[in-house]
Order: C-alpha cells, then sequence, then structure tokens
C-alpha cells in the first residue's frame, strides 16, 4: 500500500477523498489555485502545493504543474476526484509511467469510453442496449437529416468528446436540422476540440438511471446498484436518490446485468458508473455513456449499502481486494446539489460567505467545500455542497430532507435552497413518477 495520496481537484471532492485518506493513515496532499489557498481542502492537507493563477487552464487542468507537484510532494498515489483530469488518458498514462499509483481504471479504458461513438458501439457489440442511432461520425447536416429520417423525429445530435451534459441539441423538426448541427459541431470544435456528432433516437419522456460499478483487482466486475438521476435543469444533475423509486425487480436485475457488462468489455477496475437512460412506459433502457472516474452523487450508494467508495478506490489502486460485495440497498437515500445559482432560473452567483450553517441530525450527511469566510469564485463549478439524507424508506428520507434544507443557512453567494425546498414539496416528485422534464415543468 502507498503512503500518501495526491488529490488532483479542489473544493467538496478533494476534502471529501482527504478525509478518508487520513483515516486510513495516509499522507494527504492537496493541489491549489491561488483564489483556492484558503478553501478547507487545503488547510485540512498534510501539504499543499500552489499551482498557478485561478484559470483551470493554468492550474488544476494544468498537466505539466499537477505532475510537476506530484514529484515535489513524493505522492505515492494520485487521486483525480472527477472533472478536470479526471478522465484524461494522457494525464493517467503520465502518472502511471511515473511509478505512481493511478487512482481510475487503466488508460485504456477511460480511452475506449471517452469517445461515445466508439463507446456506444463497444457496448452494443457487447450486449449492451443502446438506442438506435449512427455508428460512425455525422459529418453534415445532410447527412444528420438522413439519419433522423431513418431513425425517426425526435433525435439528438451528440458531440462525441462530449460530456457532463454539455455538446447536444434536441431536433424535433427535419426544418431545424440544419443549424442545431452547426451550432453543435462548432460547440464541440470549441470546447473539446472535437467536431464529430452523432444522431441518436431522443425519448420526449424518460428517466436518467445509471449504476455504480467497482472494478476489482482479480477481474470481477461488481454492480452496486443504481441511481435515480433526472432532476436535471439543462441537463444537468441536480437531485438523485437511490433506489429508483419506478424500477420493478426485472428490470433492475437487466440494468445491473448490462452495468457489468460494460465494465466487463473494458477490464475495468475502480470506481466508475454506467450511464443509462429508461423508458419506463416501455420498460426500455439504453446505454448513455460510462464515467470512468467517481461520481458526484456516489455518496448516496455509500449510504444505503454502508461502504466508503473513496477507500474502496485506494485499496484497488493498491492492489487490494476492498472487501465490498453486490447486496440489496437498505432503506433510501437522496442528495441534493447546493450550488451557488439563483432557484428560478439557475444563474450563477459566487461570492464571499457571510454565513454557514450546516445542518445535522439522524441520516444527514453533508459533503462541502467551504465555510463561513471563503468565498465562491465564477472560475469553478458553482456546487458549494452536497446534502446527503438517508431514511429507512423514502418518504422518511424526503421528511429528513425537508427538515435539513431548512436547517441549512447559506448567505452572501445566492443559492439553490429555495429550490429544494420546492422540489420536495412537488407532488409529482414526491410520488416518485417524474421523469428529466420535471424541472420544465416546474418552470412553465
Amino acid at each position: 500500500m502507498f503512503d500518501s495520496v495526491l488529490v488532483a481537484n479542489r473544493g467538496e471532492i478533494a476534502r471529501r477523498v482527504i478525509r478518508t485518506a487520513r483515516e486510513m493513515g495516509l499522507r494527504t496532499i492537496a493541489v491549489h489555485s491561488d483564489v483556492d489557498a484558503s478553501l478547507p481542502f487545503v488547510t485540512e492537507a498534510d501539504e499543499a502545493v500552489l499551482l498557478g493563477p485561478a484559470s483551470p487552464a493554468e492550474s488544476y487542468r494544468n498537466v505539466d504543474a499537477v505532475l510537476a507537484a506530484v514529484r515535489s510532494s513524493g505522492a505515492g498515489a494520485v487521486h483525480p476526484g472527477y472533472g478536470f483530469l479526471s478522465e484524461n488518458t494522457a494525464f493517467a498514462q503520465a502518472v502511471i509511467d511515473a511509478g505512481v499509483a493511478w487512482v481510475g481504471p487503466s488508460p485504456a479504458a477511460i480511452t475506449a469510453m471517452g469517445d461515445k461513438i466508439a463507446a456506444r458501439n463497444l457496448m452494443q457489440r457487447s450486449g449492451v442496449p443502446v438506442a438506435a442511432g449512427t455508428e460512425d461520425p455525422v459529418t453534415s447536416a445532410e447527412a444528420a437529416s438522413a439519419a433522423a429520417e431513418e431513425i425517426g423525429y425526435p433525435v439528438i445530435i451528440k458531440a462525441s468528446a462530449g460530456g457532463g451534459g454539455m455538446g447536444m441539441a434536441v431536433v424535433d423538426d427535419p426544418a431545424k436540422m440544419a443549424a442545431e448541427y452547426e451550432r453543435v459541431t462548432a460547440f464541440a470544435g470549441r470546447l473539446f476540440g472535437d467536431e464529430s456528432v452523432f444522431v441518436e433516437r431522443y425519448f420526449p419522456s424518460v428517466r436518467h438511471v445509471e449504476v455504480q460499478i467497482l472494478g476489482l483487482p482479480d477481474g470481477r466486475v461488481l454492480a452496486l446498484g443504481e441511481r435515480d438521476c433526472s432532476v436535471q435543469r439543462r441537463n444537468q444533475k441536480v437531485a438523485e436518490e437511490t433506489p429508483c423509486p419506478v424500477l420493478g425487480s426485472d428490470v433492475r436485475n437487466a440494468l445491473l446485468q448490462a452495468a457489468r457488462a460494460a465494465g466487463e468489455a473494458v477490464d475495468y477496475r475502480g470506481a466508475g458508473t454506467v450511464e443509462f437512460l429508461y423508458a419506463p412506459d416501455t420498460r426500455e433502457f439504453f446505454f448513455l455513456e460510462m464515467n470512468t472516474r467517481l461520481q458526484v452523487e456516489h455518496p448516496i450508494t455509500e449510504a444505503v449499502l454502508g461502504i466508503d467508495l473513496v477507500r474502496a478506490q485506494l485499496l484497488i489502486a493498491a492492489g487490494e481486494d476492498p472487501g465490498v460485495v453486490e447486496a440489496d440497498p437498505v432503506g433510501h437515500a437522496v442528495e441534493l446539489r447546493i450550488n451557488a445559482e439563483d432557484s428560478k432560473r439557475f444563474l450563477p452567483g459566487p461570492g464571499a460567505i457571510t454565513a454557514w450553517v450546516e445542518p445535522s441530525g439522524e441520516g444527514v450527511r453533508v459533503d462541502s467545500g467551504y465555510v463561513a469566510g471563503t468565498t465562491v469564485t465564477p472560475s469553478y463549478d458553482s456546487l458549494m455542497a452536497k446534502l446527503i439524507v438517508y431514511g429507512r424508506d423514502r418518504d422518511e428520507a424526503l421528511a429528513r430532507a425537508r427538515a435539513a434544507v431548512a436547517g441549512f443557512t447559506v448567505t452572501g453567494p445566492k443559492s439553490n435552497l429555495a429550490f429544494h425546498a420546492e422540489l420536495l414539496e412537488n407532488p409529482e416528485f414526491i410520488s416518485g413518477v417524474y421523469d428529466t422534464a420535471l424541472i420544465t415543468r416546474m418552470r412553465a
């Protein structure tokens, strides 16, 4: 087992990894930009290394700067968290080449799942259901239109290199295809450096359900239950729960098996997530993508299974069995993302935090990146904290979540706490029968 770990990330996920690493007796090393110097993840680490200015390109996405920190600190392992360099094949390979343990899957697995067209085709060959769509990049608006006519409208244009809900457009009218094709390819080229796109069947009423997988050192892939991530704004997740309240046992078992097959197809090691779209009306599910890293919403899986996924990641990276087994979930858990944004239009509202009071109580956990006296800057994602609430059943989890939201105080920056209070009282959400358009209906 290595004796130290450098966390190549920031905010709540860096703080969360550092907490488990220290509990395991490991020396912890934080890396940070100049504007993050006073944040808890920096002050709580055993050592901290300045990367550079606030710009992610000059700090958290700066491969050379992070690798220099790995060398100077003598880190035995690198945990990338999520976002930034977590799914960067070249970075993962450079860490491994430096003789340092990489807390994640192999660079080959990252590459295989990083290109959505290649991943979709691999999943189809592996027996994982995929939605009707193009198997090769679509290189013109005319080709996109022809594909859409064959698939049937509505369709969705997706950037092959995209992720996190970015680089896509729904087209329900042939007259709009040319403009949307040009918009998505241009966006993909700017943001991802790759204009490749594909066209796929679009489901107007669908749920976003994902499966937590864990690839063990002996080659087995565990499927550790599902999470429902259907509460989204602009294709970005806002709240998650587990188990999914509308899955029957037969669909759940098929979903878990498909996720195992996906992991086995790329010889997966460590924690990862296989995302699916689920159509309740037809009880069909289709592969969406695989995230080759830890997910933001991993704590709700931990809550219902009684495990520590970061601990499992670190042990697997050291070649050790984490002692995790597949099991049925016990109880119900929800996660609410506390973002620095307004509750109506969800526009960012960064600022200095003048008051920060976290709720407590039975079944309540807060993973936060900030405290009073720190500042949410516009340089990074608006996520300030995650409120995780567990109950013996869904009703108890939601009741505890309502009390926890009421007891959470953030002043200074804007926050979406008012939205979460509204969500938890929404009849459609309370019923458990909702889809990815829930927020759109709430704001209609």
